[in-house]
């Protein structure tokens, strides 16, 4: 198709970039073309213009579509090159944590750097068996492959492992090799598998070492060939070493470590085995410290060294040699320490006495002058003379280290040679798997001999792989019959003949080195000129003479000349081996070269002073000569040894992994492209893809491709073939025929066809998407538009007319209103009319008031002002006037006075004048007018004066006499009120005293008032302060309620979870006792089944003696467990016959066959200890709890002593009852039998022996009735210990207080949280609190001073509830006691009666059986006692229930030692009734016991009378036994007894029979029938134990067997559903209680035999039928598929489907009915089915990529529904099946489940409870989309998954146990059959049984 159809807008490309090798980014523009660029955005939005190449034009390479991303083989992929294979890698290695993928035929690993639970034995179960491409790639998938290919091709297989250092190819091969060892097992017991895997920690240890790439990096390449024989077992192996890098002893770089053996001797050097090597630590060493990295983090030499020693001795190299080792090992770390000095220029020398070089000579055995002689120098040979030349002190040192090299290298090939004999065992090897783990190509900044000797290996393998790889494509063309074209690829065969050719470098490098001159340099010439010019795989540097550049497949390696010659050569000192030859103390080391003389492959070296050497160890095999040896140099050894290598491969069928280093750092999961990308382009990966990608890499089956693009065929062009119809739609839909080819089965595609058929499906399921959402949202707008217009219009009805009436109404109630409103507008303004009239009327008179008023007031104020005024200025003026006046008169005083002075002065002088006297004169006169003037005036006013006066005199003559009449009377009033003054005296003396007792009393009063008002004051406070307190202490009242309600809720709750912890605990330790045992009786029966196999063979092999018959002996059935000793004499002569088989066998096999019955045992027995000891511990623990009880016992002693005395008196009555009886009898006995009659010693002797079983009885029933004794007073103390209870203020919380110390503390905190400091003194007494109670009034305020009142009033309401509460606990005691005394006198009463009845029935029952039945009775009584007390308190009925089981098991076995008395009593009994038989005394049948019963003729009249009334017994004879096994169970065809005849008819048969050799007491007769019984099952078992109807019929038939033994052995428990017949019908002489353990030991090895054949059966159809058939069609697309076939889930003819699961379960469950299997024991038969189905299931899903999506989900879930529907219909529900499913429903529903946010994880982590974290972490890990709808989950959501998820406390493993079996429990089923109603049918050919 045109580059324009895929190069369109949004197409995703890659492009080249510097960092990450590639870059995604995605078209934002059409290309067109000619276009010369392109316009690309990056995935972090950034738009670049991404230029082409203007020559080539090449486009970008195209993405994948995201569903192909992450698949499982990269070949899937739909475009096929290097950015898609390094993304997918790692979208599978970083996001999904997965290290494998498959590339076609190889399986890339990449080294985690974490270890991973991928590897343990439940993954090597789940992909045993499986085809490579069903499961998820794995190292597995690829030895099982090979595996499975080497049984069905006969033809021997390889697996290469190759890789650079650190990429982790020996892991990988390690566990390939476990593989094998896991699956196959060993053909013997020599345990090879085991040996084999013990060779890996001594290889690692001689030939790994630390290298800055890698902590474990293998310094030399091996090729291990595990041998199996004609059944595909392990017989052996044989190790092949390759290039062991020998320069490491001698040098290391920097960071890094010598082999690991030097640092583990030198790390466990203080060791008193390794003192006399004389090592110290690795840093004191030359050969250990040069990399100055002598420790590794997380390893411990020491016990690696331990582990190293424990695998030399599994692999049979004794301690002398492994010393003999180590002690070479020291001593070349000495020789490295040996210094080398100069002697001048051209000689060298060893100082003498030199430390190193003397423990070197001790150690190896050698003088020390020879080794230092020719340590400093060298002999030269020539044609007639040898001489002795001195070394250089560098060439001395050279040749030290060379010897050095070489005494390793001598012993590295002598420990692997001896590891080869180990392995090797004498079995004939009928095919091997070869595992080659081998160095990856390697390119250095110096690379040297050894690169080019890897490379050159690397080489050759490439060649060999692109040649498979081609022949595969080709056989699948050929198989397709598709034209074949001649695919390019790249051929490396120039390139090895550039090497190995004649004229090659390796060529050229021998004939240099047989140069006597030649050198580096002219080697290098040689080349230049040879090869230069002629081949363009050979390149010179421009800069460089001494090197040369060879263009490898994965890159161009320039080589440097210097040291190849020497490397080459190898030379070693010829005297120095000589000297270590002539040792004579140390053997091992003359071995070490003697050997090396001998060996058939001897060992090329490759010595070195630095750098990565390696050295070869695998010459050709077909030289003898030790000369030519010698001769041949290392280029030579490694060519031949690579040749035969690769001859080896070729002639198998080879497996190819591929390890890959993520990055440099060794960091966990962290993924480097450019360090992937070169290793990818080294290990030939993209080659494969180059090689795929060249024809058709995409391949569809028809059915597959018709599934997928169904949706892009229309209907018309479906045809009923599938294949034509195919071929329409690609033609159709691809125009270019180029582009695909039609095989015979398969569509072949180019590369980018699937991408571009999924985006036509796409884009056509796009479009289909938007055209249903179309229509669905028209139609979906359309319904809703017509019911909005629906609705619209009946709301629009409704609502107009409702308006219409809510108008009318309002028309109406408008019209009202308006009238109402006229009338009601009229009166209201009328009214407020009226209301402002009058209001204004009353505010206007108000105001005209208030303003009257206000005026009055106003003018009377001013008028008022005016007079206050007037006489105040008055006032004022007449008081200044006065002022004035006295001031003006002393003025004028003192100016008169001062004037009158100078008047005088002056009138005396003037006196003396006549002037004077003129003036004086002339004043006069007019002072005298002036006086006259006012003389005049002063008249006129006295007349008006005086008319004034004679007014007033009138006025007052009037006033006079109204006065004095006045007077007069006021005289009266005088008179009266002079006689009442003496009165008015009294009366005030009285006043006086009475204000003066006032005042008294006002004083008082108030001071009564304020003492009231203090007091009241007071008062108030404290009843504030105890309002207070009391609402705080209500409130902690409260609170300790509710805490001790808290408390006691979570005691309550917590006493709840730990018995239900308890019971759980002990119900899983029950049920792991269980399973221990069935595992152990499982492991039994194996050995057993081996035991009697290996017996067959031993008698097969020997030749058969006359008259010899093998019997089967105790070691073919449990019988010896389980019998007395008693039985093992009678079985002495049978187990001695065994002994003359077995006399042949193999010894040590019977050893150590002895020895692991033994160990089993063991196993056995510390099993029970630990259970008893657990028992114990849990005693001790509730014996802790007792000691509270035995302080509440001395109450109890009366009552039990009285309880005692009771008893003892009926003990005394019955025991006086025995006595009547047995004079009674003895009576009945003398006067039957007659004085002196032959039967009366007999007699005497049976009394004899009756007395002393009723004395035993005595006995018994004393320790019976003490123990219930305890148990009553146990009781009475639990219920003394409620009803003694410290009483508390709060009985109501009180009582919810579980024991006393609880009750105390609550107590003492209530006490202590009322007392506040203020009150914390000593307490009052209630006398003293009384007392001040009825004081006065001031003693009660002087009380209440310090809070005492509070105190008083608290004390009064404890003691009155004390006292209440006393009194009732009093009264509840009281009636409880009267309570319990008249229920325990009715049980007493009770007990009277039952003993009686007890008596009466004992009395009728024979002797023997009367102990029997009251021991059973006691027993009855005290489990019934038991239960009472269980239902009363639960609590302490577990303490008690300890020492009641502890009891009851001294009492069954003192009760089973009864037994066995009885038993010799019986005996005894025979005897005697033996003796009266012979000496002729009659006996009737009354006076005879049911045990004496033996013989028939005793009963020849009641024969007739008894024909038709049979007991339910067949009789057989001795010699018919074995016809009647062999009749009813070997030759016995179950499917026509289940069809016709009653379920467990051969059950019946055998116990009827079993009961009439009881009913006889023929011992003999029952052990007989019993053994040939369960042997005769075993041998039917193992003959057809692959046919489930056989063995569901042997379980049910075995089991009702047991059940009748159980319900007619006369126990009581089993007898309660029996019928009063069948009752008769138990057995009386024989107690089989051990058989019983037989039979059900056997019933459970038929059970789980059971198990294994339906197992057997369901395990193909469980993943094809649960998982890869779609049981609903269309819901799962078929994706792309690689190279490795997938199973399609598409379903064809003999594929299984889920209805074959049902329809299986179904036949199973029908069979097991009909053979009448016990309802129980179905439901887990059942329970086991399921639990396998979802196992297998769950194990399939969590190992498939390509099951893990959201339609496998819902097709599971439906699975797991139809599963449930079946048990519903089957009604099993309750059976526990379901539960098992859990892992797999909740599994099925993460896959379906939103994966996004952190609801969505919060809710898987609440879900997904049955779930490890593992299994959600690996689902979530595996969730692959189908459909581009479909979206992955992120590595975010994975890690807050396993973030929330890592508190869990769970197994680490990641599947489940698909070979666990449940327990099994067989619970007593009983049956109502009647026996004597069983009729034997004629088709059994058991006529020989007579019924009785």
């Amino acid at each position: 198709m045109a580059a324009s159809e895929l190069y369109t807008k949004c197409a995703r490309v890659w492009i080249p970039d510097a960092e990450e090798v590639w870059k995604s980014a995605e078209l934002t523009k059409d290309y067109k073309n000619g276009d010369a660029s392109l316009q690309l955005m990056l995935e972090d939005g950034t738009n670049i213009e991404h230029t082409l190449d203007p020559k080539t034009k090449n486009l970008p390479y195209l993405r994948n579509p995201d569903i192909l991303v992450g698949e499982n083989d990269l070949t899937a992929l739909s475009y096929l090159h290097e950015p898609a294979v390094l993304h997918n890698l790692k979208v599978r290695f970083v996001d999904s944590k997965l290290i494998y993928t498959y590339c076609g035929i190889v399986l890339v690993a990449i080294n985690p750097y974490e270890t991973l639970p991928i590897y343990g034995t439940d993954i090597i179960n789940a992909y045993s068996g499986q085809n490579m491409g069903d499961m998820d790639p794995h190292i597995f998938a690829v030895a099982e492959e090979a595996y499975k290919q080497m049984a069905r091709d006969e033809r021997n297989q390889s697996i290469i492992v190759s890789g650079e250092s650190g990429a982790g190819k020996t892991v990988s091969a390690k566990y390939a090799m476990r593989y094998f060892a896991t699956v196959s097992g060993s053909a013997s017991e020599a345990n090879v598998e085991e040996k084999v895997l013990a060779s890996n920690p001594i290889m690692e240890a001689i030939g790994n070492a630390k290298t800055t790439r890698n902590d474990n990096s293998s310094r030399f390449g091996k090729y291990i060939e595990i041998g199996f024989d004609t059944r595909f077992r392990i017989i052996g192996a044989n190790m092949r070493t390759y290039l062991l890098e020998k320069s490491r002893v001698v040098f290391q770089a920097d960071e890094e470590r010598n082999y690991h053996i030097f640092y583990q001797l030198c790390a466990s050097s203080h060791l008193p085995e390794f003192k006399n090597l004389k090592l110290s630590s690795a840093n004191d060493f030359l050969y250990t410290r040069q990399g100055r990295s002598p420790v590794i983090a997380g390893v411990d030499d020491t016990k690696e060294l331990s582990t190293t020693r424990n695998a030399f001795t599994l692999l049979g190299i004794n301690e002398s040699y492994q010393m003999g080792l180590f002690q070479v090992l020291a001593a070349i770390l000495h020789l490295g320490n040996v210094e080398i000095k100069d002697r001048d220029s051209d000689s060298s020398v060893i100082p003498p006495n030199n430390r190193h070089l003397t423990a070197f000579c001790e150690l190896v055995g050698v003088t020390y002058q020879d080794m230092s002689q020719w340590l400093c120098h060298r002999k030269l040979k020539t044609a007639t003379e040898t001489y002795v030349k001195p070394l250089p002190r560098l060439q001395a040192t050279n040749a030290r280290d060379a010897l050095s090299k070489h005494i390793y290298a001598k012993l590295f090939n002598w420990i692997v040679e001896h590891v080869n004999k180990a392995l090797i065992t004498n079995v004939k090897q009928h095919s091997f798997i070869g595992v080659l783990d081998i160095y990856g190509f390697e390119t250095f900044e110096i690379n040297s001999f050894e690169q080019f000797c890897i490379n050159y290996a690397n080489e050759k393998l490439q060649q060999q792989f692109n040649m498979h790889v081609f022949k595969l494509e080709q056989e699948e063309y050929m198989k397709e019959q598709i034209p074949w074209t001649l695919i390019d690829f790249y051929d490396n065969q120039p390139c090895i003949n550039l090497i190995e050719a004649k004229m090659g470098i390796l060529d050229l490098l021998d004939e240099e080195c047989k140069m006597p001159k030649g050198s580096d340099d002219s080697w290098a010439q040689k080349l230049y000129n040879t090869h230069l010019k002629t081949s363009s795989l050979f390149e010179k540097p421009r800069m460089s003479n001494r090197a040369f550049i060879i263009k490898h497949f994965a890159d161009k390696v320039e080589y440097q000349c210097d040291g190849f010659l020497e490397k080459n050569k190898d030379t070693v000192n010829e005297e120095q081996i000589n000297v270590l030859k002539a040792s004579k103390k140390f053997e091992l080391l003359v071995e070490l070269f003697h050997d090396g003389e001998k060996a058939i492959s001897p060992t090329g070296q490759v010595p070195g002073t630095g750098g990565r050497t390696r050295l070869s160890i695998k010459p050709d095999k077909s030289r003898d000569s030790k000369s030519k040896e010698h001769k041949k140099t290392v280029g030579c050894q490694f060519r031949n040894s690579l040749q035969m290598l690769m001859e080896t491969l070729n002639a198998t069928t080879p497996h190819y992994v591929r390890c890959i280093k993520p990055n440099d750092f060794k960091m966990a999961f962290t993924f480097d492209p450019k360090r992937a990308v070169q290793q990818l382009r080294a290990c030939g990966v993209l080659e494969t893809i180059r090689i795929s990608a060249a024809g058709f890499p995409s391949r569809w089956t028809y059915q597959e491709f018709f599934s997928r693009y169904r949706v892009l065929m229309k209907q018309k062009d479906v045809l009923p073939d599938k294949k034509l119809t195919c071929k329409n739609v690609l033609e159709k839909l691809v125009q270019d025929q180029d582009k695909y080819q039609f095989g015979k089965t398969k569509i072949f595609f180019r590369a980018g066809q699937v991408a571009y058929l999924e985006k036509l499906r796409a884009d056509k399921l796009r479009a289909a998407c938007i055209r249903i959402q179309k229509t669905i949202r028209c139609w979906l707008a359309r319904k809703k538009y017509l019911r909005k217009r629906s609705a619209a219009i009946t709301i629009q009805r409704f609502t107009r007319g409702y308006q219409a009436r809510c108008l009318a109404k309002f028309m109406r109630r408008t019209q009202a209103a308006t009238v109402i409103q006229k009338y009601q507008r009229m009166y209201m303004e009328k009214k407020r009319y009226r209301q402002k009239q009058a209001a204004a009327l009353a505010m206007q008179t108000i105001l005209r008031a208030y303003m009257a008023r206000q005026k009055y007031q106003a003018l009377l104020r001013e008028h008022k002002a005016v007079i206050i005024q007037r006489h105040v200025r008055g006032w004022l003026a007449r008081c200044w006037y006065k002022r004035c006046l006295v001031s003006i008169v002393v003025l004028q005083c003192s100016i008169r006075r001062m004037r009158a002075r100078r008047e005088l002065k002056k009138l005396k002088i003037e006196a003396r004048s006549v002037e004077h006297f003129k003036k004086l004169n002339k004043g006069m006169e007019n002072k005298i007018m002036q006086l006259q003037r006012r003389i005049d005036e002063q008249t006129k006013e006295n007349r008006s004066v005086n008319e004034k006066l004679v007014g007033l005199e009138n006025s007052y003559t009037a006033e006079s006499e109204r006065m004095r009449g006045e007077l007069n009377r006021l005289r009266g009033v005088e008179e009266e009120a002079k006689k009442k003054t003496n009165q008015v005296t009294s009366l005030l003396e009285e006043l006086e005293r009475l204000r003066k007792e006032l005042s008294a009393t006002q004083q008082e009063k108030k001071t009564i008032e304020d003492w009231a008002q203090t007091y009241r004051n007071e008062m108030e406070m404290m009843v504030s302060e105890l309002k207070e307190q009391n609402g705080s202490l209500k409130k902690e009242k409260d609170d300790l309620n509710r805490l001790i309600q808290e408390q006691s809720q979570q005691m309550t709750e917590k006493m709840v979870r730990s018995i239900a912890q308890e019971t759980q605990q002990l119900e899983s330790d029950l049920n792991e006792e269980r399973s221990r045992y069935q595992n152990l009786l499982t492991e039994h029966l194996r050995l057993e089944e081996k035991y009697d196999d290996l017996k067959e063979e031993m008698v097969s092999s020997n030749v058969s003696k006359p008259g010899h018959r093998r019997t089967d002996s105790t070691h073919s059935s449990n019988e010896s467990e389980y019998t007395y000793n008693s039985e093992y004499a009678e079985l002495e002569e049978g187990s001695r016959a065994a002994e003359d088989v077995t006399r042949g066998m193999d010894t040590s096999l019977t050893l150590k066959l002895q020895k692991r019955l033994t160990e089993l045992e063991q196993e056995k027995q510390s099993l029970r200890n630990e259970l008893e000891n657990k028992e114990e511990q849990f005693q001790r623990a509730r014996a802790r709890d007792d000691a509270e009880f035995k302080k509440a016992r001395g109450a109890e002693l009366e009552y039990e002593s009285l309880k005692r005395q009771e008893l003892e008196s009926e003990n005394k009555k019955l025991k006086h009852n025995l006595a009547e009886m047995r004079q009674s009898l003895l009576g009945d006995a003398a006067a039957g039998a007659g004085a002196g009659a032959p039967g009366t010693p007999a007699y005497k002797v049976l009394l004899e022996q009756l007395n002393a079983s009723c004395e035993e009885l005595d006995v018994r029933k004393e320790e019976v009735l003490i123990l219930r004794s305890q148990l009553v007073s146990q009781k009475e103390a639990m219920h003394h210990k409620e009803t003694m209870t410290e009483p508390s203020v709060y009985a109501e919380d009180v009582s919810k207080l579980k024991d006393a110390d609880e009750l105390k503390q609550a107590c003492i905190g209530l006490k202590d949280t009322n007392r506040s400091p203020r009150f914390m003194r000593k307490p009052l007494e209630v006398s003293d609190l009384l007392s001040r109670l009825r004081s006065a009034a001031p003693d009660f305020h002087k009380l209440n001073e310090d809070g005492e009142l509070w105190l008083v009033n608290q004390g009064l309401k404890e003691t009155i509830r004390l006292l209440e509460h006393q009194l009732q606990t009093q009264r509840r005691t009281y009636d409880n006691e009267v309570e319990s005394l008249r229920s325990e006198l009715q049980n007493v009463k009770e007990e009277n009666n039952r003993q009686q009845q007890l008596l009466a029935q004992n009395l009728q029952l024979p002797p023997e059986a009367r102990i029997e039945a009251s021991l059973q009775h006691e027993i009855t009584r005290l489990t019934n006692e038991n239960l009472e007390l269980l239902a009363e308190d639960p609590t302490a009925s577990r303490e008690a229930r300890v020492i009641i089981l502890r009891r009851m098991v001294d009492l069954m076995e003192q009760l089973e030692k009864q037994d066995r008395t009885i038993r010799k009593l019986k005996k005894q009994l025979k005897v005697y009734s033996k003796r009266i038989g012979e000496m002729g005394a009659g006996q009737t049948e009354g006076q005879t016991s049911p045990g004496q019963m033996v013989d028939e003729p005793i009963h020849p009249v009641n024969i007739p009378r008894r024909e038709k009334d049979f007991q339910g017994m067949l009789e057989y004879k001795k010699e018919d036994e074995l016809k009647l096994v062999k009749n009813l169970i070997l030759e016995l065809k179950p499917r026509g007894v289940a069809v016709n005849l009653i379920p467990g008819l051969p059950a019946y048969i055998l116990f009827m029979c079993l009961r009439h050799a009881d009913y006889v007491n023929d011992d003999q007769k029952v052990r007989t029938l019993l053994t040939s019984t369960i042997n005769s099952i075993k041998k039917i078992l193992k003959k057809r134990g692959d046919d489930f109807e056989t063995v569901s019929f042997w379980l049910a038939n075995t089991c009702r067997f047991l059940h009748c033994l159980k319900q007619y052995s006369g126990d009581e428990a089993f007898m309660k559903h029996n019928t009063q017949r069948q009752n008769e019908h138990c057995l009386s002489n024989f107690d089989l209680a051990e058989y019983r353990q037989v039979l059900s030991d056997l019933s459970i090895q038929i059970y789980q035999q059971l198990i294994k054949c339906m197992e057997n059966i369901l395990q193909p159809m469980i993943v094809s039928g649960m998982l890869e058939h779609e049981t609903i069609q269309g819901v799962s697309g078929v994706k792309p598929t690689g190279l490795r076939k997938r199973t399609s889930s598409i379903a064809d003819e003999g594929t299984y489907t889920l209805d074959s699961i049902l329809r299986q379960l179904s036949a199973f469950h029908s069979t097991m009915c009909q053979h009448g299997t016990d309802p129980e024991l179905i439901k887990q038969v059942v329970k086991q089915q399921f639990y396998i189905i979802g196992a297998v299931t769950l194990n399939n899903l969590l190992l498939r990529k390509d099951m893990c999506s959201w339609s496998k989900g819902m097709q599971i879930r439906y699975n797991v529904s139809q599963l449930e529907e079946w048990l519903r219909d089957k009604g099993l529900m309750t059976c526990g099946a379901k539960e098992t499913l859990e892992p797999l429903i909740q599994a099925a529903q993460l896959l379906q489940v939103k994966k996004k946010t952190d609801e969505d994880a919060e809710a898987i982590c609440s879900m997904c409870l049955a779930l490890t974290t593992a299994q959600i972490v690996k689902v979530l890990n595996l969730y692959t989309p189908v459909n581009e709808f479909e979206e992955r989950v992120s590595v975010s959501f994975i890690r807050t998954i396993q973030t929330r998820l890592r508190d869990r406390c769970e197994s680490p493993q990641l599947l489940m146990d698909t070979k666990m079996i449940y327990p099994v429990t067989f619970p007593f089923s009983p049956s109502s059959l009647a026996l004597e109603t069983i009729q034997i049918p004629s088709s059994l050919n058991l006529a020989f049984l007579t019924r009785v």
